[in-house]
């Protein structure tokens, strides 16, 4: 049996334990933690959601206070961010209609998401408890220039972000700037990605 099977029946308990105190990385285990507060932010019930008030499709801080929680926990503190981690914060990014954080989910996700990309590409991150951190700001470590990023990972980045009601300027900012500069190839693929909202 894989860790990832085991890791999808276990509670959200043993997984805060396994990637709180563990010593070997598991992004899986992660994905599947953000997985509860995605589940919370989409029907207002759940472990994320105990003892309080939560409404269905909201998020308040809370919920980002999981996702921080979940992503910055030591076994993965030196690994990027994985693209299981990433698809589930662009879920929790759709999900969530309304907001009451102060802004802090829209910060770690565009974080985590160029995290993502950047490590992908083969490019330079530093460790999430870093990168992912208020006080760090995303322009001082993320890509400037498409030289190096994959262009899999911008498509793939532009396909999620896609049809959301709710975009992120600041990841939009940067994979705008990236998609400028990469290849031709790359901007015809990617026809209305600019039309987003910016």
């Amino acid at each position: 049996m894989t860790s990832a099977s085991i890791a999808s029946n276990a509670p959200l308990s043993e997984l805060i334990r396994k990637i709180e105190t563990g010593s070997i990385a598991d992004r899986d285990v992660s994905a599947y933690a953000l997985a509860f507060v995605r589940d919370g932010v989409i029907t207002g019930e759940g472990p994320t959601t105990a003892g309080r008030v939560h409404f269905s499709r909201a998020l308040d801080a809370d919920d980002a206070a999981w996702c921080v929680r979940i992503l910055t926990a030591a076994a993965n503190t030196n690994q990027p961010v994985s693209r299981a981690e990433a698809e589930t914060l662009f879920e929790i990014n759709k999900a969530a209609t309304e907001r009451s954080d102060d802004g802090r989910f829209d910060d770690l996700f565009a974080k985590a998401i160029v995290h993502h990309a950047a490590a992908a590409s083969g490019l330079p991150v530093p460790p999430r408890s870093v990168a992912l951190s208020p006080d760090t700001s995303i322009e001082s470590w993320a890509p400037t220039t498409a030289v190096g990023v994959n262009t899999e990972v911008l498509e793939w980045i532009a396909k999620q972000m896609r049809g959301t009601r709710r975009n992120n300027r600041a990841l939009m900012r940067l994979v705008a700037t990236l998609i400028g500069a990469a290849t031709l190839p790359l901007a015809h693929t990617l026809p209305n990605f600019l039309d987003l909202g910016m």
